[in-house]
Formats: C-alpha cells, sequence, structure tokens
C-alpha cells in the first residue's frame, strides 16, 4: 500500500509538472498563486501560519494576520508552478542582482563564499541570479519524503549547481568545506529550525538554528552572505546579497553563535519588509 501510495503521489505530481511546464510562465504561476490561495486556507497549516504570524507581530490585528497568510499561499503557489520554468526565469532577466560587485570584488576573490537565502519571494531563483563570473555553487538539499518525487525534482536542480547539489547527511559538510576551500561557493537555504543548532533570537524569541554557515565562514575566513530574495509582478524578482559579520575573536564557540544571531537578524530584517513572501507555516520555533 505503502509504495501504490508513493506511486500515486508522483503520478500526481508528474500531471502537475506537465500542466504548468506546458502554460506560460505568467499564466502558470498566476494559476497555482490563485489555486493555492483559495485551498491552503482550509488547512490546519494556515492556522499555523496565522499563529506564528500573530507570534512575530503581536500588535497586528487577527484580520491583519489572516490576510498576510492569504498572501503568503499565493507566493507559495506561484513558486510552486515556477519551478517548472527555472531555465525561463534564469534566461529571460527575470532575475535581478541588486548589487553583484558585492560578490564580484570580494577581498580574497580566489577564496570561496557562502551565501544563505530564506524560503522568501522564490527561493529557487537564488542561485540563478548568482553572476555568471562568480565561484561555482554548490548547494545544500533536503530530501523529499517521496523518493520518486525526490529523484524527479533533484534532477532537475542539480543543473543550477555547477559545484553540484548534496543531500544532507553526516559527510555532506566536510564536502562542502572542501569545495569552499579550493574557491567554490557554497548555497544554503538556512531560515529553518534546526533542532541540533544553536538558539538566536528571531522575532523576539529564541529559534533553533543551523551554525553551519557561520562555522565554515569563520573556519575558513570566507565571506557570508545573507541573500534578500524579494518577488515583484510578473514573475520578476530582485535579489540583493548583503554580508554578515561573522567575529573572530578567542571564542570559536561564541563566534559561531553570533554569527548565526547576525544571520537570523538580517533575515527578520527582510521578511518585516514583505512579510507575505516568507513561509510562515513552518514550525520556526520548534
Amino acid at each position: 500500500m505503502r509504495k501504490l501510495r508513493l506511486r500515486l503521489e508522483f503520478w500526481a505530481f508528474l500531471a502537475a509538472a506537465w500542466i504548468f511546464a506546458s502554460l506560460p510562465l505568467e499564466t502558470a504561476s498566476g494559476l497555482s498563486g490563485w489555486g493555492w490561495r483559495r485551498i491552503a486556507p482550509l488547512t490546519s497549516r494556515h492556522r499555523r501560519a496565522v499563529a506564528q504570524l500573530r507570534r512575530a507581530f503581536p500588535e497586528k490585528p487577527l484580520g491583519e494576520c489572516d490576510a498576510i497568510a492569504r498572501d503568503m499561499w499565493e507566493c507559495l503557489g506561484r513558486t510552486f508552478a515556477e519551478f517548472f520554468h527555472l531555465r525561463e526565469l534564469r534566461d529571460s532577466g527575470r532575475v535581478i542582482v541588486e548589487n553583484p560587485r558585492e560578490l564580484l570584488d570580494r577581498p580574497s576573490p580566489e577564496r570561496g563564499f557562502v551565501a544563505c537565502a530564506a524560503h522568501q519571494g522564490n527561493w529557487e531563483v537564488a542561485v540563478l541570479g548568482l553572476p555568471r563570473r562568480a565561484p561555482e555553487a554548490a548547494g545544500l538539499y533536503q530530501r523529499i519524503k517521496n523518493p520518486l518525487v525526490d529523484e524527479w525534482v533533484r534532477a532537475r536542480r542539480a543543473e543550477f549547481y555547477p559545484g553540484g547539489l548534496l543531500e544532507k547527511s553526516a559527510s555532506t559538510g566536510l564536502a562542502l568545506m572542501r569545495h569552499a576551500r579550493c574557491g567554490g561557493g557554497v548555497a544554503i537555504m538556512s531560515d529553518l529550525r534546526d533542532n541540533l543548532g544553536v538558539s538566536v533570537p528571531f522575532f523576539g524569541s529564541p529559534a533553533p538554528s543551523t551554525p553551519f554557515p557561520a562555522l565554515l565562514a569563520r573556519a575558513l575566513g570566507i565571506p557570508l552572505y545573507a541573500a534578500t530574495i524579494v518577488r515583484e509582478p510578473g514573475a520578476r524578482f530582485r535579489l540583493r546579497l548583503d554580508p554578515v559579520v561573522v567575529p573572530r575573536t578567542g571564542d570559536k564557540q561564541a563566534d559561531i553563535e553570533q554569527a548565526t544571531a547576525n544571520l537570523a537578524a538580517a533575515f527578520e530584517a527582510s521578511i518585516r519588509r514583505r512579510p507575505e513572501q516568507w513561509m510562515w507555516a513552518h514550525r520556526r520555533w520548534g
């Protein structure tokens, strides 16, 4: 029964992939966003999103938090459909990098970098916006529960990570460290809960967060960046890379925790500007 359920899920996913890939980009994005806005608020995840919005913005009334959550679902629906048009997004100039020189003019361009993004706007386009002359980026990949969907999605994501797309495992950290030490870039989604991480402030509450980006940047002496992705009308995006301060004192653990807190603060600042574009349905605080 489990094998049958996985296959049914995969066939349903392939059907959706075929439909959205066959439609023009903006049509697919709008249709999927329309559907998610109407269906997702009927689920328990909508109630969770509203609860977490009220926790993050205690000054906002319930109705406003509910409206933000509905806008969020539309944004997520658009992101789903746009995945099937990543090549077009990359090649059509729909991803504008506001400050490309920040990455290209690093003090030590022969060394690597760590770029961290949050699940906002459309996080799939973050790596698409890296300048062509930037070092080859390697990515960290969280396996999808359905192995059939996972294999299909991973194969299509991999082409956008010339440095490799590595599954999260015990050995992945060493592989990414070797890649960065040799001058490559490392692209990581690092805004979600990590129960084995360090607790840092996020919207006024302690949030378990991965220390790996800060550890990597401090150990190798390479820059750490926070990527902000903003969705604009017409399936267009703005990407900005801002440096994150990584202390380098005699206390390694304290430095890593402070850099992790600095990264979370950068994410929080960008999310506050456009809260409807972040994925509030995730259990960020545990």
